[in-house]
């Protein structure tokens, strides 16, 4: 477990769920969706592709922080004049669930396993297009814990981080921690699959890990760099096996990252 002073948060956390078995925690864009919205946006509406995986790439390699090089790419969509709502409006008419989420989260629903997102974007987007995706009344059951939005008397806009002291912007780990101090904790599936995912990845206890047909395989080559067990999964429907067998005994924690490293 961590040691060090958890940053300060701007924003408020819900309270999380006690006397749970399990509890699934999970990255929502290009996770629970097939095209992360802040890259569509920055590649879309931005200053391109090519400048985005740079920054990328500078963050992995630890050069620069998560916090500042997204910072950036959002900065680049406000300059080409791109208000919010157009950007909430364009990311619901472009972003796709990934097909096997329905299946997982009924799945979820129905064995009492509490799904909540944990995300480096920003709340009215994510909410905005979740709603788009599943419909309202199932987003409704859904807690968000990500940064917000300021959108000033001009109309442009900028990130409100929940962790503006991290270099993370939103230190993803103070969501899991707090189930890890539990006098009964719960078994922790979390979903990831890019660099803002890296300050979670080794405090899960079964830690999944998007495969990309595209190639920015981020949090992956991050695992592999650290060690951190982990298992690659396409869609959710194909998570969902995995995480069947170890909810009902079939497999233990240790067994089901042995089958991600085989």
């Amino acid at each position: 477990m961590a040691t060090e002073e958890a940053p300060e948060s701007t924003l408020p956390y819900p309270p999380i769920h006690q006397d749970k078995k399990f509890v699934v925690l999970s990255d929502w864009d290009g996770t629970i969706t097939t095209r992360d919205s802040n890259d569509y946006m920055t590649d879309e509406l931005g200053f391109g592709r090519e400048k985005r995986r740079e920054l990328n790439v500078a963050t992995l390699s630890g050069e620069r922080t998560f916090r500042d090089t997204f910072r950036e790419m959002l900065e680049s969509v406000v300059a080409k004049g791109h208000s919010f709502e157009y950007c909430k409006e364009e990311l619901k008419k472009n972003i796709i669930l990934d097909s096997g989420f329905r299946e997982f989260y009924r799945y979820c629903e129905s064995t009492d396993i509490p799904v909540v997102i944990i995300s480096s974007g920003m709340a009215p987007l994510i909410r905005a297009v979740l709603s788009n995706l599943i419909g309202e009344e199932d987003s409704s059951k859904i807690e968000i814990v990500s940064n917000e939005v300021i959108i000033h008397p001009d109309g442009k806009w900028e990130i409100q981080y929940r962790h503006p002291s991290s270099g993370y912007g939103h230190d993803k780990s103070q969501a899991i921690l707090p189930y890890r101090r539990l006098p009964n904790p719960p078994t922790i599936f979390f979903f990831g699959d890019g660099v803002s995912d890296m300050s979670a990845a080794r405090h899960a206890d079964v830690l999944f890990v998007k495969q990309k047909p595209d190639g920015e395989n981020d949090l992956h080559l991050y695992c592999v760099q650290e060690g951190i067990p982990h298992i690659l999964f396409s869609n959710f429907g194909r998570a969902l096996n995995i995480v069947k067998q170890v909810v009902e005994g079939k497999l233990t924690v240790k067994e089901a990252l042995a089958i991600g490293q085989a």
